[in-house]
């Protein structure tokens, strides 16, 4: 039998690369006008008129936007933000 430190050693099906960067997505909902979606980009994260008018733009006719990268606790911390206003976040590791 394996002593104690070799079983803490084993693999435990986890797959979370800490390299890779997490991204935050926002989804297109039937709730939210176009307009308030770029206002909150612009809000939270400081985005220029142009740029969250794209990221809405690719929300609305894509379904979904990479709207932020970084940290898992970066990204854990904009999907917070996101859904204090209202609007549909989720997070993943970047592929």
């Amino acid at each position: 039998m394996p002593d104690i430190d070799e079983r803490l050693d084993e693999d435990v099906g986890e797959d979370v690369d800490t390299e890779r960067p997490w991204i935050v997505l926002v989804w297109n909902d039937p709730i939210n006008l176009m307009s308030y979606v770029a206002f909150v980009f612009r809000k939270l994260f400081g985005y220029s008129r142009q740029k969250a008018d794209k990221l809405m733009l690719d929300v609305h006719h894509k379904g979904r936007a990479v709207v932020s990268s970084g940290t898992r606790e970066k990204a854990e911390m904009d999907v917070f933000r996101l859904h204090e206003h209202g609007l549909w976040a989720t997070m993943q590791q970047d592929d």
